[in-house]
């Protein structure tokens, strides 16, 4: 028997296949025979779409990590304290007048 090559199926593929899973119109063999994958494989999905179905109500903003404040301010000193030292050599060097 030849081994059957890899196949990617799209998001909306899984998203169809899952619903018709969740509906329970059919069993799953039926459901296999019909979208041509493994029952397993439509039990994934189905248990991926219930454990992120809430997702799909979230704000927009939702989706953004959580803000580190420590090391915003961590690179706000950095990035002082670099101008510091580069303004400091440019005035040495006459680039920049001590006036700003």
């Amino acid at each position: 028997m030849a081994k059957r090559p890899r196949r990617n199926h799209s998001s909306a593929y899984k998203a169809k296949v899952a619903l018709a899973a969740i509906k329970g119109d059919k069993t799953l063999v039926e459901l296999a025979e019909q979208f041509d994958v493994h029952p397993n494989q439509i039990t994934q999905w189905k248990n991926q779409l219930l454990e992120r179905a809430a997702e799909a109500f979230d704000g927009p903003g939702s989706k953004e990590p959580p803000i580190d404040v420590k090391t915003l301010h961590a690179k706000i000193g950095e990035l002082a304290l670099e101008n510091d030292f580069l303004e400091g050599a440019l005035t040495k060097a006459g680039l920049l007048s001590a006036k700003r």
